[in-house]
């Protein structure tokens, strides 16, 4: 099966605040002039958004304010939660459909785990949120409280949708969820033009859930800049959502694994789902029509990436002739550096096991091996 794209002509209302300066702790978002903060701007947005039908209630299925880390994972795996929506749509830029279903059939854990020492998104994705919560509460004079608890959806029908809110906005008619936000450098680039698709899945699965008809993502990039987006409800784009969600569970259900995508999360399910082949073992597909058509798009693909990159490479050499003794080159649509690396020390280890070969079997290490991909009889 392909990547399911959802159908993005039918995009939810988005806007936009921009924060200019510092409010009142009091100010409301809805009382006259709005604070002086605040200057919401109407992102492009195709289709209106169908309020109706929006009274459903969601289904407390678990108190976690008392949950262990294990006990709440564990309820995760019983549905698809709203951080899970966007890879269950083959839309997440980071988790594929695949790693997601090895996940939830408990073929591989989740990296909600990750290390807490150095690069760590999660953790401090997690440490900075109520601190996002905070400047939102002060920016925009609404009020806001936590959620203890994964929800289901009320239709036994859609059972597993699930979702965990960041926190609830009350005493508020025209917004009733807040999802915070954090980015990084790299994960920055995402909200350039707005809110990602991604990320407007994970809140129409959470307004789907809980009936509600909006929400606001407050999102601090890159650790010193702050904007709050208001999504409201859109029951086209939920219905898409909820299709494919629903498919997606059949995998899960059934322990189907889904068709891989081209990213780097698919390569690493692919590791954990195959990590070692049999001994001297050999499957014959040469009857299979799918699959040697798949093999004869893999040898033109594999043709095509080494003309490209001659190609590429040619180029390359020719503007290093025109930058020459220069480090920088500046164009119209951009510029190229070409600098020389600082010189560097390194430990010659060849020459130290050859003096000290006694060290060898003191300071040695097993290093696992790994599954390759070659092309055969070529």
């Amino acid at each position: 099966m392909n990547m399911i794209a959802l159908n993005t002509t039918t995009q939810p209302r988005v806007k936009r605040a921009t924060v200019k300066g510092k409010a009142s702790r009091t100010a409301k978002p809805e009382t006259k002039g709005k604070p002086a903060e605040l200057t919401l701007k109407q992102n492009e947005a195709i289709g209106r958004p169908n309020q109706a039908n929006t009274s459903t209630t969601a289904k407390r299925l678990i108190n976690t304010k008392s949950l262990s880390r294990e006990d709440w994972l564990q309820f995760r795996k019983q549905g698809i939660g709203s951080s899970d929506a966007a890879a269950a749509c083959g839309i997440h830029p980071y988790l594929s459909m695949l790693e997601l279903w090895m996940i939830k059939t408990g073929r591989m854990s989740s990296n909600i785990n990750e290390s807490l020492d150095g690069y760590s998104p999660l953790y401090w994705g997690n440490t900075l949120e109520p601190m996002v919560a905070k400047y939102y509460q002060e920016h925009t004079g609404n009020k806001v409280r936590r959620v203890n608890a994964i929800l289901q959806h009320p239709d036994p029908d859609k059972h597993f949708m699930l979702a965990n809110l960041d926190y609830a906005i009350t005493g508020s008619d025209e917004v009733q969820i807040l999802e915070c936000k954090t980015a990084g450098e790299h994960g920055a680039k995402l909200w350039k033009h707005g809110v990602p698709l991604y990320v407007t899945c994970q809140v129409q699965h959470q307004l789907a859930v809980t009936g509600k008809t909006a929400a606001h993502i407050c999102v601090l990039l890159c650790g010193h800049e702050a904007k709050i987006y208001k999504v409201e409800r859109d029951e086209r784009l939920i219905e898409s959502i909820m299709e494919h969600e629903r498919l997606f569970w059949q995998y899960v259900q059934t322990d189907t694994p889904p068709t891989p995508d081209h990213s780097e999360s698919a390569a690493r399910a692919l590791k954990h789902l195959y990590p070692a082949p049999k001994p001297s073992s050999k499957v014959d597909l040469r009857d299979d029509d799918g699959a040697n058509k798949l093999f004869e798009q893999l040898l033109s693909y594999r043709d095509y990436m080494q003309e490209l990159e001659q190609r590429h490479n040619q180029v390359k050499h020719q503007l290093q002739t025109l930058i020459a003794d220069n480090e920088v080159a500046v164009f119209e649509k951009g510029a190229i550096s070409w600098k020389r690396s600082k010189d560097s020390v390194s430990l010659d280890s060849k020459a130290v096991i050859k003096a000290h070969p006694e060290l060898l079997a003191k300071f040695s290490k097993t290093k696992q091996g790994s599954r390759r991909f070659v092309i055969l009889n070529d």
